[in-house]
């Protein structure tokens, strides 16, 4: 039988906004100018990670003297830009489904490897902060994705029970994470398709937002 679920927690990038994309754009345009070699291990293995987990793979790959600061910073800087000239780009289904769980009394938190900072400022820019009871970025918790530190923390501050809990990912490392938690992990794939290891982590799988809502509607009457 069903679980009942009692809320739904959010990964940020790459699930409400296409912002894995544009930092992706980013990471490729300033190696390029920097007359740099552009490895995709490294910028692939840092989606879902906190930005010193993201420090440390970029390290590992390019040499300890790399000025990842720096770089960072640059490409934070051009991604700023872009989203200024031409607005943040919103994943398809965020307010259709945000609205329906809202409307369905379900708890709604987001839990994302992005700083508190950044993360309220995309939800503000977006105007979705309030759909969140719960907001838990990247730098409130010791251990970044894949460990289970961050949607532990957002449970707790929920008060709700991970077994009863969704956890919306688009990354492998979101859905370690979330599995580790021991929440549903329902993956909705951005940049990375699942391999055949976080295939066996889902409680769900859907192509967008839109389908998560339509999943939930379905199941609805389902629920103890």
């Amino acid at each position: 039988m069903e679980k009942k679920i009692e809320a739904v927690v959010f990964d940020m990038d790459g699930v409400l906004f296409d912002t894995e994309r544009l930092f992706l754009d980013m990471y490729k345009e300033v190696a390029q100018e920097k007359g740099m070699p552009y490895k995709e291990r490294a910028v692939m293995g840092c989606i879902g990670r906190n930005i010193q987990d993201t420090e440390m793979l970029f390290k590992e790959e390019y040499g300890e003297d790399f000025p990842f600061a720096e770089y960072h910073a640059l490409c934070g800087e051009r991604a700023r830009q872009r989203i200024e000239a031409h607005g943040l780009p919103m994943k398809q289904g965020v307010c259709e489904l945000l609205t329906y769980l809202k409307k369905e009394g379900w708890r709604i938190a987001l839990a994302s490897s992005t700083s508190r900072h950044g993360v309220l400022g995309h939800l503000n820019r977006a105007h979705i902060i309030d759909f969140f009871e719960v907001i838990i970025g990247g730098d409130m918790v010791e251990r970044g994705k894949p460990e289970p530190d961050i949607y532990l923390r957002a449970c707790e501050e929920l008060g709700t029970e991970p077994s009863y809990t969704l956890a919306i990912e688009d990354s492998p490392n979101g859905i370690r994470s979330a599995f580790a938690a021991g929440l549903m992990p329902v993956m909705v794939p951005d940049l990375i398709a699942p391999s055949p290891e976080i295939k066996k982590l889902l409680y769900a799988r859907c192509e967008t937002l839109l389908d998560v809502r339509e999943m939930l509607a379905k199941k609805k009457n389902l629920f103890l």
